[in-house]
């Protein structure tokens, strides 16, 4: 099997006093997610993706919160370990699609640095990463602005 498809969901809790961090970039907001790493939604999700894709476990299984070591730990780093992982088993990117659900601010001016900061340290093309944001409409912890949350969906190829 020269491609394999994995599927990735990361959720956070946001509260005042906390820095946003998503795909790689600290946005300026009132809120910022609540997590034991910086709590990167996106990367987390990605992450996820790319053990899910090689039936590696999970991101909690690799990185666990009960670990001191990775309080409060930049996303990045964790990413760069997941495609360290996966080009160590003979696996490269072949596209990313990830899509976050937060409901203020807008992210639209965020995301062509994030695909370019993620491309760099996946080593790929930009034109392989897709990030796009919407809102809930209003509905849920998310409408509510108590959440944010990311999904990804990662190609891998030999």
């Amino acid at each position: 099997m020269n491609f394999k498809i994995g599927f990735g969901y990361d959720i956070h809790r946001l509260a005042e006093g906390e820095e946003l961090w998503l795909g790689g970039l600290l946005i300026p907001h009132t809120k910022g997610s609540v997590g034991h790493s910086d709590a990167d939604v996106v990367i987390h999700a990605i992450c996820d993706a790319m053990i899910g894709a090689l039936a590696l476990g999970d991101i909690g299984s690799h990185f666990p919160d009960t670990d001191p070591q990775y309080k409060g730990i930049d996303s990045k780093v964790l990413l760069k370990h997941v495609y360290e992982l996966i080009n160590s088993k003979g696996w490269l990117i072949g596209n990313i699609d990830s899509t976050i659900v937060l409901e203020t601010p807008k992210l639209r001016p965020h995301i062509d640095d994030m695909r370019n900061l993620l491309s760099s340290i996946l080593t790929c093309d930009v034109s392989q990463i897709s990030i796009k944001a919407t809102t809930s409409e209003k509905l849920s912890y998310v409408g509510e602005e108590e959440g944010v949350k990311a999904y990804a969906v990662v190609l891998l190829q030999k």
